[in-house]
């Protein structure tokens, strides 16, 4: 069987592996990161080339780690030299929304907002329909997921970190000050230090990490649901006004964007937040398209978007690993680093998210770790 010896491994290269990764072998630690396909893989939940990057956050925790976040994007496009967010402003409106706390937030916290009437907002962007105040603001935009997340391997790689993809893990076990990683082809990987950052696939993996019986005790629940997303053409044929938005009315949360490539460059791509069918884990995912949930979100389009043609021209389906209060899960048990940045709103974060991963499971400065992603775990 061949074997590798690390310093760190870290299990999952979707956005948040490879953050960390890229964040442990910048400081010059020895990182193995082990990819059970390829990186940002179809079956995860990091491919593709539309996610919302925004500060609107009615939790001050959340608006506050986008601000930390954006200057990490910024180093990230300049190491990368590429671009991987695209700005285009956001509108968030909606009874349920609550626009008018997400401006206080935003206010307080010296971010670029507006708060606009109905007729304001509707004289600037008349291909929505609003029934209620809207927030804007202009420092939102739309993340190339994909390419962040081969962007963040490439420079772990080029910082030394070594990756192997088609290594799937099958078991960890501890083995003197370290843990023995077995694949399923029997590959072995002795790291004295494993980060994981597995996605969907946490539920089957928790059990067997050889983690404390008390942090498995006072893990949150994981909860991973098919959601399903629906790009809708442009009825002008061109959405270079559009921004990204959220909308929350008294029957259903939706979320829109830009599609990119995606799309094909030429619509918007529409889902219902939690929206789709819970599953065990990711390992059980059919890909398959719940016409339900098709009918709801192109209701919505119909009753809300009149710029858009009521009719999908494509779709797809993703993964949410939801927790129950949707708050993240950042925190470490001897040598393991559970990273679950998760509930459908942790693209946004993956830089800082990889930075905070590294301080965890290095033993470093964890102070700007929020207390909120910690399991706080007794010894077992």
């Amino acid at each position: 069987m061949p074997s590798l010896t690390s310093q760190y491994a870290v299990i999952g290269a979707g956005l948040a592996g490879s953050a960390t990764a890229w964040q442990l072998a910048a400081r010059g630690h020895e990182v193995t990161l082990l990819e059970q396909t390829t990186p940002a893989h179809r079956g995860g939940s990091s491919h593709g080339s539309a996610r919302i990057l925004r500060y609107a956050y009615a939790e001050r925790l959340y608006a506050r780690l986008m601000v930390r976040a954006k200057p990490l994007w910024d180093e990230l496009e300049r190491s990368a030299g590429r671009t991987l967010v695209t700005p285009t402003g956001a509108v968030d409106f909606g009874a349920r929304r609550q626009p008018e706390t997400l401006a206080q937030v935003l206010g307080d916290l010296g971010v670029d907002h507006e708060l606009l009437s109905v007729q304001q907002a509707t004289e600037r962007w008349p291909e929505f329909r609003f029934d209620t105040p809207v927030l804007w603001h202009p420092g939102a935009g739309v993340i190339h997921a994909q390419a962040a997340v081969e962007a963040m391997v490439e420079l772990a790689v080029a910082h030394g970190a070594h990756l192997e993809t088609g290594w799937q893990l099958a078991s960890a076990a501890r083995e003197g000050a370290g843990y023995r990683l077995v694949s399923s082809r029997g590959d072995v990987v002795e790291a004295e230090r494993v980060v994981v950052c597995a996605g969907g696939w946490l539920p089957d993996l928790l059990a067997d990490l050889a983690l404390p019986r008390g942090f498995l005790s006072r893990m949150p629940e994981l909860v991973v649901r098919q959601e399903q997303a629906y790009h809708f053409p442009y009825r002008d044929g061109s959405g270079s006004s559009w921004p990204t938005f959220i909308s929350m009315t008294d029957r259903i949360v939706v979320y829109g964007l830009p599609g990119g490539e995606d799309a094909g460059f030429r619509g918007q791509k529409v889902a219902e937040f939690n929206g789709g069918k819970p599953l065990p884990s990711a390992a059980h995912q059919d890909q398959l398209v719940d016409p339900d949930n098709r009918r709801r979100v192109t209701s919505y389009v119909q009753e809300h978007l009149p710029g858009l043609e009521p009719e999908p021209y494509a779709e797809t389906t993703c993964l949410f690993t939801n927790t129950p209060d949707e708050n993240f899960v950042l925190d470490r048990a001897d040598g393991i680093t559970v990273v679950s940045p998760c509930s459908g709103h942790g693209a946004k974060f993956a830089p800082l998210i990889g930075a905070m991963a590294a301080d965890v499971a290095s033993a470093a400065d964890t102070s700007d770790v929020p207390a909120e992603f910690r399991v706080a775990a007794e010894p077992s």
